[in-house]
């Protein structure tokens, strides 16, 4: 076994690696850009190299930095985690040459199975099923809208060497096609160094369906069961969970015994994973991954097993722990993806600092991250905060914890997924199970609903916290002065012949709330909008409140920063500004006539001139962030009056991209 091991990768992945090396008595290395100086991998392993800027071309893709820092670290062996270099066969090669032991798949493989295309041309030879489509090396631009044509309308164009979702694009006409083609491409290049295509036909109810394969240097291969990771938001995937609903025991041996066949066909070797997609009681190979999966988790927890330990066994020449008879399926296993983004603006990715972040803990539930409180989620990288598991008896089970669990995640400095995730895993149509890939977009408006006004509720919530920061300013005051006795330490408004009542206003969305407090003991009443709520706090523990509302006690959690506040009652979480009645009121029209960045990117299209009379709609520029593109469109019907940026710019979130006036 190793003494030492170089992690090639970076977040959540490098932390998970570390642990199971630690506890194998392993020592790690890691490697960190400059955007990673402070973060939690590079603090977790035994030592850590610098490998140059944040931009992941510069650092974690760069194979001459990371070959010389493994060299320098005296490490024996490689782990290239997942994404990034993992499933790059020159970096595999790079690292034998280098005297090092690649934690993974032999090159070849790696090249059969790393390139889509390669790998359904592969499986066809061996009689393993596969969804109509084209994956030949032509990839002239007319040629593949002549394949298309050929498949017929929906298809699916997808990225030949890579996966997440990236460089993937849904063609539904003819007319589409060279567009999604030409942003595919784009994409698909920025992310993997690699611009060719497949295209498939696009099944319209399909479930997507994995299986975790494992094989050693001597021969033998298992596969560990499946996994269904259907439920997909702009196909990268946020729920995943083991086995899979309603697949029946017949169904499991064909895919299971296809996926070892397939591994067998490549002369694989360590973690890999063989996609399918079904339909109608058939299913398709799909791709196969030759590496570690995000989702591996769930596996490890119906399994019992430590998938990166195999790992690391199989890759220093120890055959594989257990036989296919001797691997068990116990319980079920639910893993969602907590993600910096906003599920209400198309899942646009979010950056920002984590002020706060509380996380879940309990029989059952495990957490895997990359992150900690006062890190920052940055444009560089993907933004997963992280991923929790959660694990049960059987499916209702898992479920009620995942649900649990995620009620108690409470972060505040960005936008998350997080109720969303609460939404989908409570929907009745997922929990009644199985769904496909397109469940998500069916059940849109029940899982990003429109801002609704906060209840009573909430803002009676928000008014105490408010009150006790106040109470609490006052007595500091005067505890300054010397004299904590002072009647200005009350803040309960006392006057001699009536009671005081204060006004408080806060803005939620777009709308301005305001609230009248009468002070009184044990409890005040709080006018809201004609209403009127008797509120107090009971206890309080830190930010933790104990509220008592209309006589029902409730917890509540609170992190106000500046003059923003978040409020976690239940599983609902409620986001306040606190208006100052002094304060200037801002002109309504300030941001009349611009059109600005939604987040920090570079701009990679612009579609329209200076002076262009534009429609509704219309896409004008494309903004890539996090490692995905994102259109800017007209608001309305308007003409472009300047282009304040060009072709390879970066910008930051809210920077004035294109002056418009709309059309009168």
């Amino acid at each position: 076994m190793f003494d030492k091991i170089f992690i090639a990768n970076r977040g959540e992945i490098a932390c998970r690696v570390i642990r199971t090396a630690r506890r194998m008595g392993i020592k790690t290395v890691a490697v960190y850009s400059e955007a990673d100086a402070g973060a939690l991998h590079v603090s977790f392993a035994d030592e850590a190299y610098p490998i140059g800027p944040a931009p992941a071309r510069e650092s974690y893709l760069s194979i001459p930095k990371l070959i010389a820092a493994a060299r320098q670290s005296g490490a024996e062996a490689v782990h290239p985690g997942y994404g990034f270099l993992s499933e790059n066969a020159d970096f595999a090669e790079a690292v034998a040459a280098a005297g090092l032991t690649f934690i993974g798949p032999p090159p070849a493989a790696i090249r059969a199975m790393g390139s889509k295309a390669a790998a359904k041309a592969l499986m066809e030879k061996a009689g393993v099923p596969l969804v109509p489509g084209y994956h030949g090396d032509d990839q002239d631009d007319a040629l593949l809208a002549g394949e298309a044509d050929r498949i017929g309308y929906p298809v699916l164009l997808k990225a030949s060497a890579g996966g997440g979702g990236k460089g993937m694009r849904i063609v539904e006409t003819p007319a589409d096609f060279a567009a999604a083609l030409a942003s595919a491409r784009r994409e698909s290049e920025s992310a993997f160094g690699d611009d060719r295509m497949l295209i498939e036909r696009y099944l319209t109810r399909p479930r997507h369906i994995e299986i975790q394969v494992f094989a050693d240097t001597l021969g033998k291969v298992v596969h560990l069961f499946e996994r269904d990771c259907s439920i997909q938001r702009r196909h990268q995937k946020v729920i995943e969970e083991a086995p899979a609903p309603g697949l029946d025991p017949d169904r499991r041996r064909a895919m299971g015994e296809a996926a070892v066949a397939a591994a067998r066909a490549v002369g694989y070797v360590g973690a890999g994973t063989v996609e399918f997609i079904a339909q109608d009681g058939d299913f398709h190979f799909m791709e196969m991954n030759t590496r570690l999966q995000v989702e591996h988790p769930v596996t490890e927890m119906i399994t019992g097993q430590d998938l990166v330990e195999w790992q690391l066994r199989v890759a220093a020449g120890e055959p594989l722990p257990l036989r296919q008879e001797d691997l068990r399926i116990t319980g079920h296993a639910i893993e969602a993806r907590l993600y910096a983004e906003d599920p209400g603006r198309g899942f646009l990715p979010a950056t920002g600092t984590l002020h706060r972040l509380d996380t879940p803990e309990g029989p059952g539930i495990r957490v895997e991250t990359g992150v900690r409180q006062g890190d920052a989620v940055t444009v560089h990288y993907d933004p997963m905060i992280a991923k929790l598991v959660a694990h049960g008896e059987d499916r209702p089970a898992a479920l009620r914890r995942l649900r649990a669990a995620l009620a108690c995640y409470r972060i505040a400095g960005l936008s998350t997924n997080r109720d969303f995730l609460l939404r989908l895993v409570g929907n009745p149509s997922f929990v009644g199970g199985p769904a496909d890939t397109g469940f998500i977009e069916r059940h849109r408006a029940e899982l990003t609903p429109p801002p609704e006004p906060a209840s009573d509720r909430m803002l009676a919530a928000a008014c105490l916290a408010l009150l006790r920061d106040e109470a609490r300013r006052a007595l500091a005051r005067c505890g300054m002065t010397g004299d904590p006795h002072s009647p200005w330490a009350q803040r309960e408004g006392w006057r001699l012949n009536g009671r005081s009542r204060q006004a408080i206003c806060l803005r939620d969305g777009e709308a301005e709330r305001t609230m009248t407090v009468q002070y009184g003991r044990p409890a005040h009443r709080l006018g809201i909008e004609g209403r009127e709520v008797l509120a107090r706090i009971v206890a309080e523990k830190g930010d933790i409140l104990f509220l008592e509302l209309d006589g029902v006690r409730q917890e509540m959690a609170v992190c106000r920063l500046g003059p923003e506040m978040t409020l976690w009652l239940g599983e609902t979480t409620c986001q306040f500004g606190v208006v100052d009645p002094l304060a200037p009121k801002a002109s309504a029209a300030a941001s009349d006539g611009k059109l600005v960045a939604p987040m920090p990117g570079r701009i990679v299209q612009v579609l329209i001139k200076s002076g262009a009379a534009v429609k509704r709609g219309q896409p004008l520029l494309i903004l890539e962030a996090m490692k995905m593109e994102h259109a800017l469109v007209a608001p309305a019907d308007g003409v472009i009056e300047a282009l304040r940026y060009k072709v390879g710019d970066l910008v930051e979130e809210g920077a004035e991209l294109i002056g418009f006036r709309a059309k009168d």
